[in-house]
């Protein structure tokens, strides 16, 4: 896995107790609040290493706190070109991870969520793997070649990113392809499933953001049997 930033965002976090569970595993160099973020970081029984935005979301009473407990923090101005988010991640890629999970970057406001979306391609344009991830699943881009190592079963969308993407193949999936193109507006990459324990998908021009739901069945909002 290497070196691995975690960043929680304002959105929803959903499960503290995943994120925590998550946090003992993989051990994270860093953990990040991207603002209100923190205080999502404090539901889960985590103190951040830093503090990044304007802290419109925290206020000055618990920035001081952060502060008195010794994270750093790092303030920007509340008019800024930026989101909060962007701004976390610019000081994780400044630690030389090789994977930023990013937290509370789902659900909410949709505006918020496609801006998160987008922060996929800084990852990718730096080599860099970098996903959105809460209790129920993860987004991340890929580019190139991915190998996708999971449960039989897991649902496990894509879509084009930023235009066409084409000669896209894909192996150890229900639904197979070779050498095929995903334009926007026809969204037919929806709801492919694992049919082993390993996927291989392959684009060979443009990128495809891939969504995969950790529990074979299992949806929010659904009721599971």
């Amino acid at each position: 896995m290497g070196k691995v930033i975690f960043i929680v965002a304002g959105g929803v976090l959903g499960d503290p107790a995943f994120l925590r569970r998550q946090a003992a595993e993989a051990a994270p160099a860093a953990l990040i609040g991207a603002d209100g973020g923190a205080r999502l970081l404090e539901e889960a029984g985590l103190l951040p290493t830093l503090v990044v935005g304007a802290m419109d979301s925290l206020g000055a009473d618990a920035v001081a706190r952060y502060e008195t407990l010794g994270c750093r923090i790092v303030r920007h101005p509340a008019r800024k070109d930026e989101t909060d988010t962007e701004l976390a991640l610019r000081e994780a890629f400044a630690m030389a991870p090789d994977e930023v999970w990013i937290w509370g970057a789902l659900g909410h406001r949709v505006d918020h969520t496609l801006a998160n979306l987008s922060l996929l391609v800084q990852g990718a344009e730096r080599g860099i793997e970098v996903r959105l991830v809460d209790a129920w699943c993860e987004v991340f881009l890929v580019r190139g070649r991915r190998v996708l190592r999971g449960l039989p079963g897991q649902t496990v969308s894509l879509l084009p990113f930023g235009g066409e993407s084409a000669g896209i193949t894909l192996r150890g999936f229900e639904y197979p392809l070779t050498g095929a193109a995903m334009t926007t507006g026809h969204p037919y990459g929806i709801s492919n499933r694992l049919a082993a324990a390993e996927g291989v998908i392959e684009v060979a021009r443009g990128d495809l953001v891939a969504v995969r739901y950790f529990r074979p069945g299992a949806f929010p909002g659904e009721e599971v049997g």
